[in-house]
C-alpha cells in the first residue's frame, strides 16, 4: 500500500479560508451597518420559510461549494429572521449582540477547547475563571464563589437549584430522598420564570413541590407570607429546599425585598437563591433599586450575560457562595478521568462534561468596555425605559402600567373607551385589542415587543436591553402603537353589548 495524501471534504486551505472569511464578514458588516433600516421582522408565515429552505427536501448526496452556501445561508439569515439587534427590538429579553462578541465566537470555534477540564482547555478554563470572578464582581457578589457559564437563565438557575439540593442532605444524590424522610418543598414568588417548574419535574420532587408566594401591588414577594409560609411547611412535614426570589422579574423588572427575605432565610437555615438572569447587572448602577445591593446575602444568584452584557447567545452564569456546594452537587470521578483538583475543572461545577467557550465573548467584552462603559450603557437602557413611560403617561390614548429597570409595561385604550374602563366588558375587549396590536406589530416589522399580564390586565411590553435603541425610538413608539391600535379597534368593533 503506497502513501497517500487524505482530501476531506470539509478540509479547507488558509487561502480559501481567507476568501471566504473576508467575503462572509463584509456581508456582515453591511448588515450590522443597515440593521436599522429594515424591518425588525419580515412576518414570513412558518409554511413561507420552509418552502424558502425547501424543508422537505432529502438530504443531498453530493456536497455544495461553500461559498455558495455561505452567500445563501446569510441572505436566508438577514432577510428572515428577527432581528434582536435592531433599535426598536423591545421584546422578551434578548440583546443587541456586542460585534466584538461575535468575532469571539469565530475565534473560540476556531481553536474548539473543551472547557470541562483544564489539561483540555487550559487558557480557556483561566478565562472563564476570570470572567466568572468579574460577573461576581459586578453584582458586588463574593469573588472568591463558585460559578461556571452555562446556556443561559434557564440553567443557570437549575445548577443554582442542583446546588441547593444537594445540600439538603448528605445522602440524597444516592437514594434521591432527604436523609430524615421529609419531602422537599420550594417556596417562590409567584412572579418567577418557569424555569422553576422545569427543574422540580426534572429533579423528580414535581411541581406541586412549589408554593407560590404573593406579590404585593409592586409585584414584589410579600415577606410576611413567606415566613408564614416556611413555618407551615415545617410544621407539616416538610422540608423547605430553598426560597427563590426575583432580581428583577422577567415579566415587569420588580426586585424583591432581598435583604428582608434573607433575613429570614437564614434565621430558618433555608437555601436563598435570587434569579437575577435579566435585572441584576443593573447592581452595579449607583441608582439601582437598593435591594440589587444585597445580592450578597444570597446563597447563590443565575444571571444571563446574554441579556444585559450584550453577549450573543448562548451565555449564561450560575454563582454560588461556597464553590464546594457546586462540586458537592455535580462531582463523580470515573476511571478515564484523572484530572486532580489542583486547578477547575469545570466538569466537576456543572451538569456538562463537553463545554464550549462560552466566556470569551463575555471577557472580552467586559475589557473593551469597562465598567464604566456598561454603567452607561445600563444606565441609558433604563432611563429610556422611563422616558417611554413619561411618553405614555403624556399620550392621550395609552394607559401605564409597571416601569422598573428597563421594563415598561402599558396598554392602547381608545379615546371613545376611557370612561368604561374597569368594566367587564370593556377591560375583556381591551385585553383582546392589545393582542391584536401585539399580533400586528410583530407581523408589521416596525417595531416588536412582548407583553405582559398584571393583575388580569394584558399590557404591552417593552423591554430595553439594546445599545442601538435611543430617545428617537422611545419617542416613537406610542405613536406607532396608537396608528396600530386605532386600525385595530376600527375592525374589532368595540366591546359586544350585553
Amino acid at each position: 500500500m503506497t502513501d497517500t495524501h487524505r482530501t476531506a471534504p470539509l478540509a479547507m486551505d488558509g487561502d480559501r479560508f481567507r476568501e471566504l472569511g473576508h467575503d462572509l464578514v463584509e456581508r456582515i458588516a453591511g448588515f450590522l451597518d443597515g440593521i436599522g433600516d429594515a424591518p425588525v421582522t419580515a412576518g414570513a408565515t412558518p409554511t413561507e420559510i420552509r418552502e424558502l429552505i425547501r424543508a422537505d427536501a432529502p438530504m443531498p448526496r453530493e456536497g455544495r461549494d461553500a461559498g455558495e452556501l455561505l452567500a445563501q445561508s446569510s441572505e436566508w439569515l438577514f432577510r428572515h429572521s428577527l432581528h434582536n439587534g435592531h433599535p426598536r427590538f423591545m421584546g422578551y429579553i434578548t440583546s443587541s449582540a456586542a460585534p466584538i462578541g461575535m468575532l469571539a465566537d469565530m475565534l473560540a470555534a476556531s481553536v474548539n477547547p473543551n472547557v470541562g477540564a483544564w489539561v483540555l482547555s487550559p487558557v480557556a478554563t483561566e478565562i472563564e475563571a476570570q470572567t466568572v470572578r468579574w460577573i461576581a464582581e459586578l453584582l458586588r457578589y463574593p469573588t472568591e464563589a463558585g460559578g461556571l457559564m452555562v446556556s443561559g437563565g434557564n440553567m443557570a438557575n437549575m445548577t443554582c437549584f442542583w446546588a441547593a439540593r444537594a445540600a439538603a442532605g448528605e445522602g440524597i444524590r444516592a437514594t434521591g430522598r432527604t436523609d430524615d424522610g421529609r419531602p422537599l418543598v420550594v417556596l417562590a414568588s409567584a412572579e418567577t420564570h418557569t424555569w422553576l417548574q422545569k427543574a422540580t419535574d426534572l429533579a423528580g420532587l414535581g411541581t406541586d413541590a412549589i408554593r407560590w408566594i404573593p406579590t404585593d401591588d409592586a409585584l414584589r414577594m410579600d415577606p410576611t407570607a413567606l415566613a408564614a409560609a416556611l413555618d407551615e411547611e415545617v410544621a407539616a412535614g416538610r422540608k423547605p429546599m430553598m426560597v427563590v426570589a426575583s432580581g428583577g422579574s422577567v415579566s415587569t423588572g420588580a426586585v424583591d425585598p432581598l435583604r428582608e427575605i434573607a433575613a429570614i432565610c437564614r434565621t430558618r437555615g433555608v437555601w436563598f437563591h435570587v434569579d437575577g438572569a435579566y435585572g441584576a447587572f443593573a447592581a452595579m448602577l449607583p441608582d439601582a433599586p437598593e435591594d440589587l445591593h444585597h445580592l450578597a446575602l444570597a446563597d447563590s444568584v443565575a444571571v444571563d450575560p446574554h441579556k444585559w452584557l450584550y453577549a450573543p447567545l448562548e451565555a449564561g452564569c450560575a454563582l454560588v457562595r461556597d464553590p464546594e456546594r457546586l462540586r458537592a452537587a455535580f462531582s463523580y470521578h470515573p476511571p478515564y478521568y484523572h484530572f486532580g483538583v489542583q486547578a477547575n475543572n469545570y466538569v466537576d461545577f456543572g451538569p456538562q462534561n463537553s463545554r464550549g467557550f462560552r466566556a470569551l465573548k463575555v471577557w472580552l467584552a467586559l475589557q473593551q468596555a469597562g465598567r464604566e462603559g456598561y454603567e452607561r450603557m445600563i444606565g441609558d437602557d433604563c432611563r429610556l425605559a422611563a422616558l417611554l413611560h413619561d411618553q405614555v403617561r403624556a399620550h392621550p390614548e395609552m394607559e401605564e402600567g409597571n416601569q422598573d429597570l428597563s421594563i415598561t409595561t402599558f396598554r392602547y385604550v381608545p379615546a371613545s373607551l376611557r370612561s368604561e374602563v374597569g368594566s367587564p366588558a370593556t377591560e375583556t375587549y381591551l385585553n383582546d385589542l392589545n393582542k391584536e396590536i401585539q399580533a400586528r406589530l410583530e407581523r408589521d416589522g416596525e417595531a416588536f415587543v412582548s407583553n405582559a399580564v398584571v393583575r388580569g390586565r394584558y399590557l404591552l411590553r417593552a423591554c430595553v436591553v439594546n445599545f442601538r435603541t435611543d430617545e428617537a425610538d422611545m419617542r416613537a413608539l406610542p405613536e406607532i402603537v396608537a396608528r396600530v391600535g386605532a386600525r385595530a379597534h376600527a375592525e374589532m368593533g368595540g366591546p359586544k353589548k350585553v
